[in-house]
């Protein structure tokens, strides 16, 4: 006799494993803070204060967020822009044609 479970299988096409496109939590940080630059913040510009205070829960220290925001700078995701208080970070967010921030 054919259990319940094993009919209902039959039709069905076997599981894939698909990655989501959207970071998750065992993404690494520079990922997430780099999705949510793209997909979540729609000024030009951002500070380092905003990312403190707005950006991803697990990237909310101070320090970490200057951190990131210099490897972005480096990738060429994130130009400085000078600021008003010389104790004050800030970048232009280079957005990229075709959807990709």
């Amino acid at each position: 006799m054919v259990g319940l479970f094993e009919r209902l299988d039959r039709g069905r096409p076997p599981p894939t494993e698909e990655v989501a496109k959207q970071p998750g939590r065992d993404s690494p940080p520079i990922e997430k803070l780099l999705d949510w630059l793209v997909n979540h913040w729609t000024k030009p510009t951002i500070s380092a204060r905003e990312i403190h205070h707005r950006g991803p829960n697990s990237i909310r220290d101070r320090q970490r967020v200057i951190d990131l925001a210099e490897i972005l700078v480096r990738q060429g995701r994130l130009t400085p822009i000078k600021t008003r208080r010389r104790d004050m970070k800030a970048w232009q967010i280079v957005r990229r044609p075709g959807g990709e921030g």
